[in-house]
């Protein structure tokens, strides 16, 4: 079994363009609780195009992956990919929608227990073990190339001129996104915890803060709303999402 939380909040925006899903659950607002067996799929969503486009991109987004079927036959990389083009046709038939698009990061839980991590996009996965945080997706920005290429140092990426620039993403009409789909080694361990985030969380809470909250003997969903908290103290001047998934024998 599978205990899911998870918390979308608007923060000092006028509207969310974040959206997070756990199983057949999509909000753009407040939280959610799940026990779950598996297969199931969890993610979160962040709207990158402004405006009522982004919203809807991101929820829009989240409802297609949630229709899909996922088992071990499942085929996730070719799946996501036509749910790109979904956004992408419905974008371009409206236009006020043009080229809304949305990043997507998530795992994928088939019917043996084996995990499947997926990521388009800024947002991110952690894992959480040991009172330890390690990043498991990879950012597809143009930052986190710097970094690979040794150009900039990790804490340059928080100031660089370019930090907001990253690679196509769903709905994107001019170049289809690269889909990172990574299996989980191992899966999860008895303890382990695995976080979902938008960058409206990542980049305004420091790995030591996310460590000594996750820490805290408090319930899980008061863990989430204390890093949303800590986020909106940080600074953030983006929406906040936020979804942690825990193994229980």
């Amino acid at each position: 079994m599978y205990y899911c939380c998870g918390v979308t909040e608007k923060g000092v925006m006028t509207h969310n363009e974040d959206a997070l899903l756990i199983n057949d659950s999509v909000i753009d607002a407040g939280s959610s609780e799940q026990m779950l067996s598996e297969p199931f799929i969890a993610a979160v969503s962040d709207g990158v195009s402004g405006e009522r486009s982004g919203e809807l991109a991101s929820k829009m987004c989240l409802e297609l992956v949630r229709d899909i079927r996922y088992g071990s036959e499942c085929k996730l990389d070719e799946e996501l990919l036509a749910i790109h083009y979904k956004l992408a046709e419905y974008s371009e038939s409206d236009p006020e929608m043009h080229n809304m698009q949305a990043t997507l990061c998530g795992i994928a839980i088939d019917e043996k227990n084996n995990i499947l991590t997926f990521n388009v996009g800024d947002s991110r996965l952690y894992r959480f073990r040991g009172g330890r945080i390690k990043q498991l997706s990879r950012d597809q920005s143009l930052v986190q190339l710097l970094i690979d290429e040794g150009t900039i140092t990790r804490e340059e990426r928080k100031s660089h001129v370019h930090r907001n620039i990253i690679f196509p993403v769903f709905g994107n009409v001019k170049s289809a996104p690269k889909v990172d789909t990574v299996s989980l080694d191992g899966g999860m361990e008895y303890g382990d915890l695995l976080l979902l985030c938008t960058d409206g969380l990542s980049d305004y809470v420091s790995v030591l803060d996310i460590e000594e909250i996750l820490e805290m003997p408090k319930s899980l969903k008061n863990r989430l709303h204390l890093l949303v908290n800590k986020a909106l103290e940080n600074g953030s001047k983006d929406n906040i999402t936020v979804i942690a998934i825990v193994y229980q024998e």
